[in-house]
């Protein structure tokens, strides 16, 4: 199957994006006081270990989605590298590019997104 190639302008432009939104969610897990491998600096000696669970509970809620976005981004700045950004992993078909500017980690064309999920 032939894919239509995107040419270094837009590579280049997609790229920046997915650096852009990296360093803001490396940012909003800052907020959280954590990196990406820290368990948040909870003292486990604390003497009601209850609230620490609960509040660790909550901050984990909050940030494994951003952990997620971050592997996402990672993946396809690699898919970028790898001349493989903007064809879908499923099928290997072309990644429109108004799916691209609305989702930029995507690795998915619509028709096989909506099977995956």
């Amino acid at each position: 199957m032939f894919a239509m190639a995107l040419d270094k302008v837009e590579l280049s432009h997609f790229k920046q994006i997915l650096l852009n939104e990296r360093i803001e969610v490396m940012e909003a897990l800052k907020t959280f006081g954590l990196s990406r491998n820290t368990d948040g600096g909870y003292d486990t000696n604390f003497a009601d270990i209850s609230q620490v669970t609960a509040e660790k509970g909550e901050a984990d809620a909050l940030i494994q989605p951003l952990r997620e976005t971050l592997v996402e981004i990672d993946d396809a700045l690699v898919r970028i590298e790898d001349k493989a950004y903007g064809l879908c992993v499923k099928c290997g078909k072309d990644i429109p590019l108004e799916r691209l500017e609305a989702v930029p980690k995507t690795k998915y064309c619509t028709p096989c997104a909506s099977l995956v999920r």
